[in-house]
C-alpha cells in the first residue's frame, strides 16, 4: 500500500540531485546504472532519459527472479504503484477536453443521486486529484479492506462505488484544504471516471490512454506471463511473488491509484506528454493544468511539484511509487524537455536504487 512517505520520498531525493550545466554532453548514462545497480544490488533496475523527440537511453540491469539466471530484459513490464495516479488524472482531463467532465467538479455533479454527507459540502474532484479533500484511506480501505477485497464478488466499478459510498455518507476524517495523501482518494476519482463514461476505469485508460498514445504493454496488475517478477524482501532476502498469487499486486480495485504496469519504453512515453505540451493528445494548457500545484502546497495533479531546482529550467516534477514489491520514479523539467525514471522489481531495495539511478542520470548529463 502506497503512503505519503513514499510519496514525498522522489521530492527528498531529486532535492539533493547535483547541478546540471546546460548543454553538458550527455554520456555516462550506463556507468550511471551500473553505479546504482551494483551500490544497492536490486533484483533487477531499468531506467530511461526520455526528451521530446523520444527515448534517448534506456538500461537494464539483474534478472527476472532471484536465485535464477534470466535476466532482465528491455521489453520486460514494469509495475509503476502510486505512479499510475498521474494517469488517471489525465484520462479525466480527456474527459474534461472532449466535454464530458469539468474541472471542479462537485461530488453531486459526479455522482448524482448518491448520499453525500454535508460535510463534504463545497468540495470538488480536484480536491481530491490533489488530496486535499479530507478523505483518510483507514476510514474506507484499511486492513479489513485489504485482507477481504480479493474475494468481493462484485466488478470492479462496483467495487469502487461501494467505497465512495461509505467515504461520502459519513464526514471526512482528515482536514479539508490541508495535504493528506491516501489511495482512496485516486480510487473515488476512477469511480467518477466510471460513473462519466458508462464503463470501467480500466476500459477508460485503454480507450483514452494507452491506444491513443500507443502504449501496447501496458495493463493492471502484476505482470504475468514471459516476464519479471516482483520481489518482497525478508530479512535481506528477495522473495520472488508469482504474478498470479493473490498477494503479487494490490487488489485490483485500488487500480486508480496504483496497479497500472507497461515498459519502459512505454512509460517514457507516457512521460513525453509533459515534455511536448501535450504532444496533440492534450492541450497545452490541460498540461500545465495537472503540473501545477494547489495554491500553498506543493502536490498538483498526480504530482509532486518539486522546489525550484538547480539542474532545471523551470518547475520540476516528480512522483515515486511501489506496491511493496515493485518500485518506480520519475523526475521530469517539463521546461527542459527532460524526464528521466528508474523501475525496479525489488520492493524492498528498489527504492534506493531507482533513487541512486536518478542521481546518477543527472550528474551524467
Amino acid at each position: 500500500m502506497i503512503n505519503r512517505r513514499h510519496a514525498m520520498a522522489a521530492g527528498a531525493a531529486a532535492s539533493v540531485l547535483p547541478s546540471i550545466a546546460s548543454g553538458e554532453p550527455m554520456t555516462g548514462f550506463d556507468a550511471a546504472l551500473g553505479a546504482a545497480f551494483d551500490a544497492v544490488k536490486p533484483v533487477a533496475l531499468t531506467g530511461g532519459l526520455m526528451t521530446p523527440q523520444g527515448l534517448e537511453w534506456s538500461g537494464v540491469r539483474g534478472v527476472r527472479r532471484s536465485g535464477q539466471d534470466a535476466s532482465a530484459l528491455a521489453g520486460d513490464r514494469w509495475h509503476l504503484g502510486s505512479n499510475t495516479k498521474a494517469m488517471t488524472a489525465a484520462v479525466y482531463a480527456r474527459l474534461v477536453e472532449q466535454g464530458r467532465a469539468q474541472w471542479a467538479m462537485s461530488l453531486a455533479e459526479a455522482f448524482p443521486g448518491m448520499a453525500i454527507d454535508a460535510g463534504w459540502e463545497g468540495a470538488s474532484l480536484d480536491d481530491f486529484m490533489t488530496h486535499t479533500a479530507g478523505l483518510q484511506d483507514e476510514a474506507v480501505m484499511g486492513m479489513a479492506w485489504l485482507m477481504t477485497a480479493r474475494a468481493d464478488p462484485k466488478s470492479l466499478p462496483e467495487q469502487r462505488r461501494a467505497i465512495v459510498e461509505k467515504a461520502l455518507a459519513a464526514p471526512p476524517t482528515g482536514t479539508r484544504g490541508a495535504f493528506e495523501y491516501g489511495n482512496a482518494n485516486y480510487v473515488l476519482v476512477g469511480a467518477a471516471i466510471e460513473a462519466l463514461t458508462g464503463g470501467s476505469w480500466e476500459e477508460a485508460m485503454q480507450v483514452e490512454l494507452f491506444t491513443p498514445l500507443g502504449l501496447t504493454s501496458a495493463g493492471f496488475g502484476a505482470p504475468k506471463g514471459d516476464n519479471a517478477w516482483g520481489h518482497r524482501r525478508l530479512d535481506e532476502t528477495a522473495i520472488a511473488m508469482d504474478p498470479n498469487d493473490d498477494g503479487s499486486d494490490n487488489p485490483l480495485a485500488l487500480g486508480p491509484a496504483g496497479t497500472a504496469h507497461m515498459t519502459a519504453a512505454d512509460y517514457g512515453r507516457f512521460l513525453q506528454v509533459f515534455l511536448t505540451r501535450g504532444g496533440g493528445w492534450l492541450k497545452p494548457e490541460t498540461i500545465q493544468r495537472l503540473i501545477t500545484p494547489v495554491e500553498g502546497q506543493g502536490y498538483a495533479y498526480g504530482w509532486i511539484v518539486l522546489s525550484p531546482q538547480p539542474w532545471a529550467k523551470g518547475p520540476a516534477i516528480a512522483h515515486e511509487g511501489s506496491n511493496t514489491l515493485w518500485h518506480a520514479i520519475a523526475i521530469l523539467d517539463p521546461a527542459g524537455g527532460r524526464a528521466l525514471f528508474g523501475l525496479s522489481n525489488d520492493g524492498g531495495r528498489g527504492g534506493p536504487a531507482c533513487q541512486a539511478l536518478a542521481m546518477g542520470l543527472l550528474r551524467a548529463l
